[in-house]
């Protein structure tokens, strides 16, 4: 029997990975991506001898890749070449000087002697700290069992006697921010920092995230973090070769034009910007939801016009700094954060939309701690993440970009000031800067936003976008903008949740591995599939 046909339409982590287990599933897939190579957002960038990951550089919550992975028949072990690191990263916090050498700490891969360091910062904390990331696990391990992988179609099935139990807890968690709950928690606002860094990955701030994101330090606390030899793009290839092995056709330069709906509502398919129209019995939206729905779907069949998105919070931005330095720079670990003193400040910048300040709280990741070949002989490469406002009119002209280069100059050399390497800036040159322009003009990312919807309570979970439209029954959605959210492995997440609504499967836990070939004639009976089949049968 001859298995539905489905488009998935961007080529990003998404993308990828529901085009595989669909493929898996027994579906004929065609993924089109409009770029000559795939990766989306967690691309690869290679200038002037160097590697960079162009996008997500941490290797966190190794359980969502273990599933996919085992979904597709694989070990990810065997996929990837994984490298526990230690430090799993450094902080430079800033000091009493704010252009001198910063007070370092480097969080070890030893759970014990990140208490003792704790404690020895801030006398009588490390213990404190330790009891967050226990209950941090408790959460993470709660959230897998219960949120993380349920699609939300029927929110009821969420609710068991545990979730029951433990309802004043998530009651609390969501009625409070997340830097409400760690300042109940910790008292130095050094130890919150590390703490409440993780609200940045959600595209949003320590204020403005629900306290259940609290989780989130079980996962560098202790957890791990690793780094995949090669950089993220590894994933990006290691699933993408699953894919085509699974029976994927993975087309780039392919970029659609619209989204193709009948009369009855339903979607038939797309077509390219050429004009070429390509037939499916549904279809995948993985690119940018905004884009999606604003731009490829007919006006009269959007599940999210344009007046919804007044209502929503893109997030926060960047501004992405390529940078070769003459010699090395040991000073740096594989993953380095900074914090200001006054971090707030940065936060309520980029709520306004104002330029962050100089020094801010910003991100350096330097591969050649780990991995030297990155880099030609003698030069390092510095990636550098400063969180921006989302305003797509940021380096959107040549005169803004000639705006943007000396104010990443002046970053570098916060960097080379606060890690006391005080000529850093002298010796750097930014190969390349990616803007909150560059991520709408290349993305369509709305405002120009780097993550997605960013992850407040009216964002986050069965409030956040469904992943189905609930105007055209079989276009559905993967990514970061809808459920489960943002970051690589809930993506992963994403395209298992696709597969469930195929499936019509309202079960709150991750499908069973491996996932059996052809697993998607089980929708013939019910889910999306069997509804389309029992319409076409009518």
């Amino acid at each position: 029997m001859t298995g539905p046909r489905i488009v998935v339409v961007g080529g990003g982590v998404a993308g990828l990975a529901t085009a595989g287990l669909l493929a898996r599933g027994g579906a004929e897939v065609v993924l089109l991506e409009r770029h000559g190579s795939l990766g989306g957002r967690m691309g690869r960038v290679e200038v002037a001898g160097h590697t960079f990951d162009s996008g997500p550089s941490w290797y966190l919550m190794r359980e969502a890749f273990t599933q996919w992975f085992a979904l597709m028949g694989r070990d990810v072990e065997a996929e990837l070449d994984l490298v526990d690191l230690d430090p799993r990263y450094r902080v430079l916090f800033e000091g009493d000087d704010p252009w001198g050498p910063a007070d370092a700490l480097d969080v070890s891969a030893d759970a014990e002697e990140n208490w003792r360091r704790f404690d020895a910062l801030s006398p009588g904390e490390g213990e404190a700290m330790r009891a967050y990331a226990e209950e941090a696990g408790t959460l993470y391990r709660f959230a897998l069992d219960r949120f993380l992988y349920t699609t939300y179609a029927r929110p009821q099935a969420t609710i068991n006697a545990d979730v029951l139990r433990r309802l004043p807890l998530l009651t609390g968690l969501l009625a409070r921010s997340l830097g409400a709950r760690i300042g109940s928690r910790v008292r130095d606002p050094r130890l919150r920092q590390i703490l409440g860094f993780h609200a940045v990955f959600l595209g949003s701030s320590p204020d403005r995230a629900p306290g259940l994101f609290s989780l989130m330090s079980h996962l560098d606390l202790t957890d791990g973090v690793r780094y995949p030899r090669g950089g993220m793009y590894a994933v990006i290839e290691a699933i993408a070769r699953a894919a085509r092995e699974e029976g994927a056709e993975l087309r780039t330069s392919a970029p659609v034009a619209r989204v193709l709906v009948d009369d009855a509502g339903l979607a038939t398919g797309v077509e390219l910007e050429d004009g070429e129209v390509v037939r499916a019995d549904a279809v995948v939206g993985a690119a940018d939801l905004h884009h999606i729905e604003t731009d490829l779907v007919p006006e009269g069949r959007r599940a999210h016009p344009a007046r919804a998105w007044r209502r929503r919070s893109p997030g926060v931005s960047a501004l992405l700094i390529f940078a070769e330095v003459d010699g090395k720079v040991p000073e740096l670990a594989h993953h380095t954060l900074l914090f200001t003193r006054d971090w707030d400040a940065n936060f309520a910048a980029l709520v306004d939309r104002r330029l962050p300040p100089v020094p801010s709280s910003l991100y350096v990741s330097r591969v050649g701690a780990t991995d030297p070949s990155v880099s030609p002989a003698g030069k390092d490469s510095l990636f550098v993440l400063v969180p921006f406002p989302s305003d797509p009119t940021l380096g959107a002209t040549p005169g803004s970009r000639a705006e943007l280069l000396p104010l990443a100059r002046r970053y570098l050399a916060q960097v080379g000031a606060w890690a006391g390497v005080p000529d850093l800036a002298e010796r750097s040159t930014v190969l390349r800067l990616t803007t909150p322009a560059d991520f709408a003009e290349q993305m369509s990312a709305w405002e120009g936003g780097a993550l997605g919807l960013e992850h407040t309570l009216a964002q986050s979970a069965l409030f956040r976008p469904a992943n189905v439209s609930s105007r055209i029954p079989n276009l559905l959605y993967a990514g970061a903008s809808t459920v489960p959210g943002i970051g690589v492995p809930l993506c992963l997440i994403s395209a298992e949740l696709v597969a469930k609504r195929l499936l019509g499967a309202v079960d709150v836990g991750p499908l069973p591995t491996p996932a059996p070939r052809g697993f998607l004639d089980r929708s013939r009976d019910r889910g999306i599939l069997g509804d389309l089949a029992r319409r076409a049968g009518a």
